[in-house]
Order: structure tokens, then C-alpha cells, then sequence
């Protein structure tokens, strides 16, 4: 039996358990990281189909709002550790960054293996001890302080412990949801947990004749009385079996939810780049009046790609090569009000296996965000997902991930 004593225990190897043991063992202290796979890092090298989207340039106000109402819980652990301060850290530890698009922030070589290898060099160098296939299954605790974590075939001993064991999303890749357990046991609320950042299923089935386009600009709403508040914009693709895209992967956080509550979530979508009624009329008018148009389908194709314009012929009950100018007012007035507004109902997923991210998590309101610490057990700390707060696409989880897990190892008490 292991009775080694450390200061400090990380429980996961992804961004935010990786760091703080960085910081920490910066700081002095004698850090034991552990992880339960063969290999460190797996989500992280999946992350962003391999290329690693690591941040993003926005303001922390404007990082923040993006993550909803409990974005502010972030104020702190950004203040220390915001992208600026990321892209300075990588650079000091030899890895390089860029923003091609001005706005995500990637390594220069796109390649997760060169953030994984850069990290992993800096803890060798630091002497921290990484055990591998060490799963924790219990939290050791005296009175209100921790004392260490029990693992399947082992005691390891910290005044200090850090739970950054990530969500539900790809478990494939070691989440099982370990870290709620833990916390769960020892007195914290674990909110409900939905999949997120992900694809979506439809009721409709003739979006699988529209796959081969990429629709831009596309607006999403839910079509729902108490939510119609919720909608996001972005380039959507239409699938076999539903809808995807980054407007979906974004939009997809606050659909599981509803999903799990309706059982379906009737959508609207604007396919039209933003185009009204009128402003589709507008449109029409003045692409009629060229005299190389007449059918419905030349209409349609001068918004539309052509296999998403037989499918709207189709949903209005108009022949696609029927005389626009010869539509009955009712057909004509059906038509365009599907342009604006296409309705799309998701009825599904393929669950965490195909989440990115997980909606949900230890609830904040028993975590000190000026520390990380929890208010229920010291000397126990969480970074990352495994926490209430979740972001859309663009490097938001992966930053704030960073963020947590740098303020967790900075300020450790002892």
C-alpha cells in the first residue's frame, strides 16, 4: 500500500488538471497527477479534430457574457489567467500560437500532440509525478478537511486535492463522470448533465436530400413560448439523419435541455442569410425583373442551393418549375414565409458519446471562485468541466479550463 505523502493530488490529466499541477509545482509544492487511462491527455488531443483550438481573443466581459447567466463565476480565474496570459505561458514552454482568423487562437503547428508534448516536457522538468491507470474511487476526509484519495489498489496522501476530471462528452476517452461521484459523496449538487456541442436529430426526413451544402449565416430559434429568447447564428449542414455545423454545435447546449423536458424542439431556421419577408420579396422582385428567371426553382437558386430549393418546393407544394409570376397569392405568400422561417423539429442524439462538452455539473454555488476551493470540504478543489459552466464553440471551454485550473494551483493552501 502506497503511503507516500504529497502536497498536492491532481485527479485527471486533461488542460485543467495539467496546469495546475504545473502552477503548483511552480510554487514548491510536491504534486502527484493521476490518471486513470494508459496516456495523459486524450481529450485534449482530440480537441477541435486535432488542431486545438486553445482560446479565443475576446474581452473577458465579452468571454464571459458568452457563457451565460453564471459566466460571471469566471471574473476571477480570468483576471489571473486570460488568453493573454495562456499564449505567454505556451510561448515560455515552447510552444508557439497564432489567430489566423484573428479571433481563435491555435498552436502554429495545428496539432494537439505539440501542446500535449510541450506540457508533459515542463512537468518532467518540474518532477511532478504522473501515475497512470489510477483510478480514484473515493475521496479521504477528516472532519471538513480532505486527506487524500483512495484509488482502486491504492492510498495517496495530500492535504490538497483537485478534481479536474471533465464531463460526460466522449467516453471513450476516459468520461464516465467520475468527478461527480466524488463530489456528490462528500456533500456537493451535481445539476442536471446534458450532452452538448454536438449534432442533432430531426423528425423531418428530407434534410438527408440536402448534405452536400454548407448553408451560411443560418439563424436559429426554438419555437417555444417560454424560450423563444434562445437562438444562435452560423453555418449549419444538413445531415442523414439531422442538422450539424458549428451554429449547431453551439446551439445544440441549449436544446438537450429541452429536449430531455419536451421530448421534441420545434425550431425555426432562416436559411436566407437574415432575409424578412419583405426583404425576400424585395429580392424576388428584382431578380425577376432580369427576364433570365421565371420558374420557381431559378427563383429559389438565387438563395438557395439547389437541392434545398426542391425541398422547400416540395414543403410550400409548389412545382419547382412552375411560373413564379403565375402562382396562386396564397402559394406565393406560403412560399416566402418558409424562406423566412423554416420549421425543423429535433427529436434526438446520439447522447455523451458524441458530446463534446457536457452541460451541467458541480454546482457553483458551493465553490469559492476567488480560489476554486470548495466551501463544503477544505483543502478540495475543481477546475474545468467538471463544473457548472459551460461555453459554445471557439476555444471558450478550453480556455476557461486553463483559467480554473491555473487559479486552483496558484492558490493552494497549506
Amino acid at each position: 500500500m502506497n503511503e507516500e505523502h504529497y502536497d498536492l493530488i491532481v485527479i485527471g490529466s486533461g488542460a485543467a488538471g495539467i496546469i495546475a499541477a504545473i502552477v503548483a509545482a511552480r510554487e514548491g509544492k510536491k504534486v502527484l497527477l493521476l490518471e486513470k487511462l494508459s496516456k495523459i491527455a486524450s481529450k485534449l488531443k482530440a480537441t477541435g479534430g486535432g488542431r486545438c483550438n486553445l482560446t479565443n481573443t475576446l474581452s473577458n466581459e465579452d468571454f464571459m457574457a458568452r457563457f451565460g447567466r453564471e459566466g460571471r463565476f469566471m471574473q476571477d480565474a480570468l483576471k489571473m489567467f486570460d488568453h493573454t496570459q495562456l499564449i505567454t505561458f505556451l510561448e515560455e514552454i515552447g510552444i508557439h500560437t497564432h489567430a489566423p482568423d484573428g479571433f481563435r487562437v491555435f498552436p502554429t503547428s495545428h496539432s494537439s500532440a505539440t501542446i500535449i508534448s510541450g506540457l508533459e516536457k515542463e512537468m518532467q522538468n518540474l518532477g511532478i509525478h504522473v501515475t497512470c491507470n489510477q483510478q480514484v474511487t473515493r475521496l479521504l476526509a477528516t472532519g471538513k478537511h480532505i486527506d487524500g484519495v483512495k484509488t482502486q489498489n491504492e492510498i495517496f496522501y495530500a492535504p490538497n486535492v483537485i478534481i479536474a476530471t471533465g464531463g460526460l462528452g466522449y467516453p471513450v476517452l476516459g468520461a464516465e463522470g467520475d468527478g461527480y461521484n466524488l463530489a456528490s459523496e462528500i456533500g456537493h449538487k451535481i445539476t442536471d448533465l446534458s450532452p452538448a456541442m454536438m449534432p442533432l436529430k430531426t423528425k423531418e426526413t428530407w434534410v438527408k436530400n440536402c448534405r452536400a451544402d454548407t448553408i451560411a449565416k443560418v439563424e436559429l430559434r426554438v419555437n417555444l413560448k417560454k424560450h423563444k429568447k434562445l437562438r444562435a447564428c452560423g453555418d449549419l449542414i444538413f445531415t442523414n439523419s439531422g442538422i450539424r455545423g458549428p451554429v449547431v454545435l453551439d446551439f445544440a447546449r441549449e436544446v438537450t435541455p429541452l429536449l430531455k423536458k419536451y421530448g421534441e424542439v420545434p425550431l425555426l431556421l432562416n436559411l436566407t442569410k437574415g432575409k424578412n419577408e419583405e426583404q425576400i420579396r424585395e429580392h424576388f422582385k428584382k431578380e425577376l425583373s432580369k427576364e433570365k428567371i421565371s420558374t420557381v426553382l431559378e427563383l429559389l437558386k438565387t438563395l438557395l442551393p439547389e437541392a434545398l430549393a426542391l425541398e422547400l418546393c416540395h414543403l410550400a407544394d409548389i412545382e419547382s418549375d412552375a411560373k413564379y409570376k403565375k402562382l396562386d397569392g396564397k402559394k406565393r405568400d406560403k412560399l416566402i414565409s418558409l424562406l423566412a422561417w423554416t420549421p425543423l423539429t429535433v427529436n434526438g442524439h446520439d447522447g455523451f458519446k458524441m458530446a463534446m462538452i457536457t452541460r451541467g455539473g458541480i454546482s457553483l454555488k458551493d465553490i469559492n471562485p476567488k480560489t476554486m476551493q470548495s466551501k463544503i470540504i477544505d483543502g478540495l478543489y475543481f477546475c474545468g468541466e467538471v463544473m457548472n459552466l459551460d461555453g459554445p464553440c471557439g476555444g471558450y471551454n478550453l480556455q476557461w479550463s486553463f483559467a480554473s485550473g491555473y487559479l486552483a494551483g496558484k492558490l493552494l493552501k497549506l
